[in-house]
């Protein structure tokens, strides 16, 4: 009875591992890789908009969606932009649960990766959604920051909460930025698929708009952890304030020029990804 009852178990395993590998959740994944290149490119242009000193609005998710929203037909690409994001946090949350493709997609440091991811993108979809849902806009995400930055530090040792915090950001940023380098997205490509053209330009996106992504990421998770040295929730900073900031360090149009390309890059390669990656 009891191997009855493991095999059994073990075929409604496979079944849902297929079903979460199936056509809806692929699907979903490429749309939303999509919907994250969308998002990017749009920040991109927003940052180098600031670089110039042309740049009113946001530069972060929430300036992307309503520069989005001002197009034609733009509600309906919000709601696009958010429905693949929420395609993205299912297919995180499928891989969270029965493992990624490649050798180590099983692995429970792996599986507790996207499980963030998915919450991540959650997340991220839901401030898109909420902004066609509800008649309260986003504030942003330096608001965002502050806010929970505040609300970290009221708590017992909240000061080595918001510390530990940004250490945290800042080492995914590093993270992110040495696998760019490294080019370790090289495993999750159909590379079989892709010319050699095709190969060389993705890698010049991978890593370029990789590390961009993780220069930006950095720089934030360093300004948390000035907000918990300072007790100063004002210190923190989201996506735009983060951005601003490389404006005014020195060469800093230039510097965020070149930031701004980055992340515009790292755009058209979640475009690329949502062509040629393995899911």
């Amino acid at each position: 009875m009891a191997t009855g009852a493991s095999v059994t178990r073990g075929k409604g395993a496979a079944r849902a591992r297929r079903a979460a590998n199936g056509s809806v959740v692929d699907a979903g994944a490429r749309w939303g890789l999509v919907a994250r290149g969308t998002i990017y490119l749009l920040i991109g242009l927003l940052a180098l908009r600031i670089a110039h000193g042309g740049g009113a609005g946001q530069a972060d998710s929430s300036g992307a969606v309503q520069e989005l929203a001002r197009q034609p037909f733009g509600e309906a690409l919000v709601w696009a932009i958010g429905i693949g994001l929420i395609g993205m946090a299912l297919w995180r949350l499928s891989e969270a649960l029965f493992g990624a493709s490649g050798p180590d997609g099983r692995k429970a440091s792996k599986r507790a990766l996207n499980a963030g991811r998915c919450v991540f993108y959650g997340f991220v979809a839901s401030s898109v959604l909420s902004f066609v849902t509800s008649s309260k806009n986003d504030e942003g995400s330096d608001a965002t920051s502050r806010d929970l930055t505040a609300r970290a530090l009221e708590l017992p040792l909240g000061r080595w909460l918001v510390g530990v915090a940004g250490l945290v950001v800042l080492g995914v940023g590093v993270g992110i930025g040495v696998r760019a380098v490294r080019r370790t997205f090289h495993k999750h490509l159909k590379r079989a698929d892709m010319s050699r053209r095709v190969r060389r330009v993705v890698d010049v996106l991978g890593v370029t708009g990789g590390v961009a992504r993780g220069l930006v990421y950095a720089a934030a998770g360093v300004f948390v952890v000035i907000a918990a040295v300072d007790y100063d929730p004002d210190r923190a900073k989201g996506l735009d304030g983060t951005l601003r900031a490389l404006a005014d360090a020195p060469a800093g149009p230039w510097l965020l020029s070149l930031v701004a390309l980055g992340l515009a890059v790292f755009g058209l390669f979640s475009v690329a990804l949502a062509r040629y990656r393995r899911v």
